[in-house]
């Protein structure tokens, strides 16, 4: 069952990686390759963990960068669902000599 707000994968990074190591954000983005301003952007949730984010993350803490994306995706679509009222979108009709629709992902 999915979670109604997951929260920012960012936390994650803080809580399960940088402060089990006692690691300071500067400290992490050493660890990662990265600026201390893109981890702290990460952390603070300002920023989105990118795919090459989730492998650097993959390489240094553990976990796959594939949960690092699918955390990101399932906070980003809470996010977008929650704006979803804004989005002035219908269902575009099927003519009925086209045959059937084609089948939904």
């Amino acid at each position: 069952m999915p979670m109604l707000d997951p929260p920012h994968p960012g936390l994650s990074v803080r809580h399960d990686c940088l402060e089990p190591l006692r690691l300071s954000v500067a400290e992490g983005a050493r660890v990662l390759g990265v600026t201390r301003q893109a981890l702290n952007n990460v952390v603070n949730g300002k920023s989105a963990i990118s795919p090459e984010m989730a492998i650097r993350l993959e390489k240094a803490f553990g976990g796959t960068a594939a949960i690092w994306l699918r955390l990101q995706a399932a906070h980003d679509l809470a996010q977008a669902r929650r704006r979803e009222h804004e989005i002035a979108v219908a269902p575009y009709p099927w003519p009925s000599d086209s045959g059937t629709p084609p089948h939904r992902v």
